[in-house]
């Protein structure tokens, strides 16, 4: 059995969200002395789990069910509550498409300015500039501003930096939804070669299709809780049955 390159060990995590709104200025001032009241949102509930080095491990779930809270923990985004979180290797994550983007720069610009974000070196991104653009479909866009992209654009941008980027661990949100065909098709391919050559992807979707194919193991998240663990085919037949 491969060894555990991330572990979570009973984790949770909460928000406290303010029940009342203050959006201006006369609210806060008004309000300053009342007494702010919050309801506690339980992310992630004593959550337990391990991805292990060259496999793709699968997360699903409803929407608003913690896998976005789950990934950000992963990447280190999140601090926890409770429990504790073991990182073993280095994480490329695409979680929020357009973080990192000047939608102010050009196509190329945003390239290295993402890139570098990523660990890529210069004459690593230097080297890739052509691929990458390729890879996205934009070699006609390469020096329109990204103001001027579609959110489709800007995704394949995004995806095509993060897969030349990827160090030992991808983490991918959703990303065989983005794009065309085309697009897709070289997403997938690509994700083959990284197989290949080792690497470990974590991959959220909503799509049976792509966690049975995709996957050697998945879980099943809700109310954010792990519920259901198995096999890509298992999960992805689970979350069929609740979802109806």
């Amino acid at each position: 059995m491969s060894a555990a390159l991330l572990e979570l060990v009973n984790v949770s995590k909460t928000f406290h969200i303010p029940r009342v709104r203050r959006d201006t200025v006369r609210e806060h001032v008004f309000g300053l002395f009342d007494r702010q009241r919050y309801d506690t949102l339980r992310a992630l509930d004593d959550v337990s789990l391990d991805v292990r080095a060259g496999e793709t491990f699968g997360i699903m779930g409803r929407n608003g069910c913690g896998k976005s809270t789950l990934l950000k923990v992963l990447c280190g985004i999140y601090d926890v509550d409770a429990g504790q979180v073991k990182v073993h290797a280095g994480i490329t994550p695409i979680l929020e498409l357009g973080v990192g983007w000047n939608p102010e720069l050009d196509a190329i610009d945003n390239v290295y300015l993402l890139g570098s974000v990523m660990g890529l070196s210069l004459a690593a991104i230097r080297a890739s500039l052509d691929e990458i653009l390729a890879f996205a479909e934009l070699e006609r866009f390469a020096r329109l501003r990204l103001k001027h992209y579609s959110s489709g654009m800007a995704s394949r941008l995004a995806y095509a930096v993060a897969f030349r980027a990827v160090r030992e661990v991808l983490v991918l949100d959703e990303i065989f939804a983005v794009g065309d065909a085309g697009f897709r098709a070289r997403c997938e391919t690509r994700y083959h070669e990284l197989h290949r050559q080792g690497h470990t992807v974590i991959l959220v979707s909503h799509d049976p299709r792509i966690v049975s194919s995709f996957c050697s193991r998945a879980v099943l998240m809700d109310a954010g809780r792990v519920v259901f663990g198995g096999s890509g085919d298992e999960v992805a037949q689970r979350y069929l049955e609740t979802a109806r």
